[in-house]
């Protein structure tokens, strides 16, 4: 979808541009789908603040999404509107199956109003449609991808993703993700074909700090702009140097190149990290 490019009218306006919602379904979302969403601002249970830097932003309704599919196997579903949802970066799809009942899915790349999709163990390899990875040509583009069988796409499900099939030996199959991780999946997991929408997202100038705002963004500022108790890179007259090796994070930790990683037992799942 293209993106437009506004006039310079001000300054806030002098660099912003955002996407060309033409070819999107004019409509409100499907009612029975959505759910109110409560903001939190980043606090917890105690109403302190465990995130920080979020708060405002606009009021929104959550769209409820289908990740699995796997309860409408076999069965075929129409395409009845492309929509934008104010929560995710992709666009997502409203779908009618021939059993009456909807559902909203990630929209993909080429899906175009009443199209037919399915999910099925094997089926025709067509943008939209879900199958296991197994009966999947190497080569393919896929996405919202199962992690473990039954409990729905986990991974490569953001605007303009998507993994690739690489081979399929054993048990396994070996996946590329958008990263270039490759990585070990269960044979038998679910996947869709397809490249996700809205591959232009990436693309779009906020413009303004008020547009971050709507989104419910707060300002950020640098380490060394704060206080000692705020930040270990904090104090000094005017913006001195940090005043150690290496960079930390707010709580102490090293900022640059330092692995986080601790969830070990799926390293064996691992064969070639990301670039």
């Amino acid at each position: 979808m293209p993106i437009k490019v506004v006039k310079p009218t001000t300054p806030g306006r002098r660099n912003m541009s955002y996407n060309d919602f033409s070819k999107l379904s004019k409509k409100k979302p499907e009612k029975s789908l959505t759910k109110k969403i409560v903001k939190k601002a980043g606090r917890n249970n105690q109403g302190r603040l465990t995130v920080r830097h979020k708060g405002g932003g606009h009021k929104r309704k959550y769209r409820i999404i289908d990740f699995k599919r796997n309860d409408k196997i076999g069965i075929t579903a129409k395409v009845k509107s492309i929509e934008y949802d104010p929560n995710r970066t992709a666009f997502i799809a409203l779908i009618a199956y021939s059993d009456g009942e909807k559902r909203y899915i990630i929209s993909p790349e080429g899906l175009k109003i009443d199209d037919l999709v399915i999910t099925n163990e094997k089926t025709k390899l067509k943008v939209g449609n879900r199958m296991q990875i197994k009966n999947i040509l190497p080569g393919f583009n896929i996405y919202n991808i199962e992690l473990h069988r039954g409990k729905g796409g986990q991974i490569v499900r953001s605007a303009g993703n998507s993994a690739k099939v690489m081979s399929v030996e054993g048990e396994m199959a070996q996946i590329q993700l958008p990263s270039k991780e490759i990585r070990l999946v269960d044979k038998n997991c679910y996947a869709t074909i397809g490249i996700i929408s809205n591959s232009d997202h990436s693309n779009i100038r906020i413009g303004k700090a008020g547009r971050n705002r709507w989104k419910g963004k707060r300002p950020q500022v640098t380490g060394k702009s704060m206080n000692p108790c705020d930040h270990p890179h904090g104090g000094g007259e005017g913006h001195t140097d940090i005043g150690m090796k290496t960079p930390k994070t707010p709580w102490g930790m090293p900022a640059l190149g330092f692995k986080t990683r601790k969830r070990k037992y799926t390293n064996k799942y691992i064969l070639q990290r990301r670039k």
